[in-house]
């Protein structure tokens, strides 16, 4: 017995919830009741004993509320802390308010003066969970939501109908029109007539029919001002439960996206445009993912871009987010619920991470640690929980266009390793020698694509002056081929004027000849 608790998921819960409706109801209809003082004498040894059975239910549902606990959806089984957490709530005011004997009362007021009891109506929240419970089971919770309502404006109703008989007794039964009639006229005096003409009173009142007498005395005034107010709001209230219906109704088979797929967070923000997309990440993440050791002091422009890469996850009661041992890929920030960091064997817990905490931050980055970039320690969802990891790959991607922003986070990375005596250091000196020979290896790279540079441009000029040299030959080759041809005409003329100039001289002598 000391150990039993209750699973408040259990259907014997939900049975109690059920059982528990009708004392919180009795309670409700009867202590008011009694206002008609011949009901409440004539059923007095009925009233007496259902007021008392219904003590003793309160009893029981106060040792069975402190029996019963879910933390983030998980069982509480240690009594001790079911037992300081019911104390130091709220609830157990209310349970040991409904509970205080006031019926000792009755030796003051009368037994005839049942309204000392009426801290029993404080019981009222658990009505209410017993009835959400049986609206989120409920095959048909539109039509339970209208019943719920209806019981509610009946007991309002049913009030009211008490509350002005007691009235009409203060004041004196047929002083006016508006009182309930003299008892003394026999049709007035049973007592199925005086509620049931009372309950017919207040609804006239209450669905503002106004097809009731006027009142004549200042209290009555007052009551029937209370009365029309509080009936604009009942009469608000209907409207609006039944429009919620109907809109239900209505929008029963528009309970998806467009083309009936569920999309999840990336996705919605994937068909916004990037500026948006960019502007809804930051203002939402941004502040979370500040918090993070290693990235605090960092440039906003990188932030933003790490806030982009963020991956929503979500964990169920009991899950690991990771084990000892497991290879390091991504670290996470707790964005709702709770973690617990527990030993191997599952039970022990070292510590419970809440929103705003983070963990795995060293394993994204490149820095050799004793650990060999592993988990150390078992992480495992109390309750459900929301995180948000980010992958080594993202981080690297992202850090690709931020080299100096690369270089802080990995020195403050080493900060953190060296204080918690987890960095390698003969593989950071064999980390230190080996990026000396990659620079080196780097800085000779670069002196050959510089050597390599130069090479093709002067292959570039020696081409392009043997093109120069090649035209500048062929272009004095065909001067001198022009030059030959020239002289060759030259040539030829001289031998056609030297040929003249014979016959000219043969011809000029033969005249001389002839002459002579």
């Amino acid at each position: 017995w000391k150990e039993w608790v209750i699973d408040p998921a259990d259907h014997l819960y939900y049975i109690w919830l059920h059982v528990m409706i009708v004392p919180i109801l009795y309670n409700w209809v009867i202590i008011i009741l009694t206002c008609f003082k011949a009901i409440a004498l004539h059923y007095l040894p009925v009233w007496l004993t259902l007021d008392y059975v219904s003590d003793l239910m309160y009893y029981a549902d106060t040792i069975l509320t402190l029996h019963t606990y879910l933390d983030q959806g998980i069982l509480i089984k240690d009594l001790s802390r079911l037992r300081k957490r019911y104390l130091t709530s709220k609830h157990f005011l209310i349970d040991l308010l409904s509970l205080l004997p006031t019926d000792f009362l009755y030796f003051v007021f009368g037994i005839e003066t049942p309204l000392v009891r009426v801290n029993r109506l404080l019981r009222i929240p658990r009505l209410n969970e017993a009835l959400d419970r049986m609206e989120t089971r409920t095959s048909y919770p539109n039509t339970f939501r209208i019943t719920k309502l209806m019981m509610y404006i009946f007991v309002l109703i049913h009030w009211n109908a008490c509350l002005y008989f007691s009235l009409s007794d203060y004041i004196g039964f047929g002083e006016d029109r508006w009182v309930y009639p003299n008892i003394s006229n026999p049709t007035f005096a049973s007592m199925q007539r005086q509620y049931v003409y009372c309950f017919w009173f207040s609804t006239q009142i209450f669905t503002t029919i106004g097809d009731t007498p006027l009142p004549d005395r200042e209290e009555e005034f007052l009551f029937m001002i209370a009365d029309l107010l509080i009936a604009v709001l009942v009469f608000a209230s209907i409207v609006g439960n039944v429009g919620s219906v109907i809109t239900s109704l209505r929008d029963r088979d528009n309970v998806f996206f467009p083309n009936h797929e569920i999309m999840r967070e990336n996705e919605i923000l994937l068909q916004l445009p990037l500026h948006m997309r960019t502007e809804i990440a930051v203002s939402v993440h941004l502040p979370t993912l500040s918090k993070v050791t290693i990235f605090q002091n960092c440039e906003k422009s990188l932030l933003e871009e790490l806030v982009l890469k963020l991956t929503p996850q979500v964990f169920s009661p009991g899950e690991y987010v990771c084990r000892k041992g497991d290879v390091g890929h991504e670290m996470y920030i707790i964005k709702e619920g709770k973690l617990a960091v527990v030993a191997d064997d599952g039970v022990t817990e070292f510590a419970v991470l809440g929103a705003g905490n983070f963990f795995g931050e060293i394993s994204i980055l490149n820095i050799r640690n004793k650990s060999g970039n592993r988990r150390t320690a078992n992480i495992r969802s109390i309750g459900y929980s929301d995180l948000f990891s980010l992958s080594k790959e993202d981080l690297t991607d992202v850090l690709s266009q931020f080299p100096a922003a690369k270089r802080h986070l990995e020195e403050k990375g080493r900060q953190i390793l060296v204080k918690m005596g987890m960095l390698d250091e003969s593989a950071e000196e064999g980390d230190g020698e080996a990026d000396q020979i990659e620079t080196k290896i780097k800085k000779l790279e670069g002196t050959l694509e510089v050597m390599q540079t130069k090479l093709a441009r002067l292959m570039v000029e020696l081409e392009s002056s043997n093109n120069k040299m090649q035209a500048r030959v062929e272009r004095l080759e065909l001067e001198l081929a022009s030059q030959d041809a020239d002289m060759s005409v030259f040539g030829e003329t001289e031998e056609m004027t030297q040929e003249r100039g014979e016959g000219v001289g043969e011809e000029l002598q033969w005249e001389r000849e002839e002459a002579e």
